[in-house]
């Protein structure tokens, strides 16, 4: 079962660097923390993030990355360097899938 519905429209190339970057910065955002306080191998529950904001993260990242997120990507990759790797991986993933013939 995926956790990940592939969006139609086209969409510019993202590695996990550029991830962690995006992350950071809205995480930082959203609870109101300098981004130089942001340990990218750090769970993000430590942070206070709560499932709300965990649910407009995934919502955000989703349209950032062109493909629908679940949630639940928050609690299976907790940190930022785990969630952005994966993220970064499915990206190529659904890359190759949408230029296969």
């Amino acid at each position: 079962m995926s956790m990940f519905v592939p969006d139609s429209t086209a969409k510019p190339s993202y590695t996990a660097e550029e991830i962690q970057v995006w992350l950071i910065s809205h995480i930082s955002d959203v609870l109101g923390v300098n981004p130089d306080e942001i340990d990218i191998r750090e769970p993000l529950d430590s942070y206070g993030l709560d499932s709300t904001q965990g649910m407009l993260l995934a919502s955000q990242a989703g349209k950032l990355l062109g493909f629908q997120l679940s949630p639940l990507l928050l609690w299976h990759y907790p940190t930022i360097e785990l969630l952005s790797q994966r993220l970064a991986d499915e990206f190529q993933a659904s890359e190759s899938e949408t230029f296969e013939i």
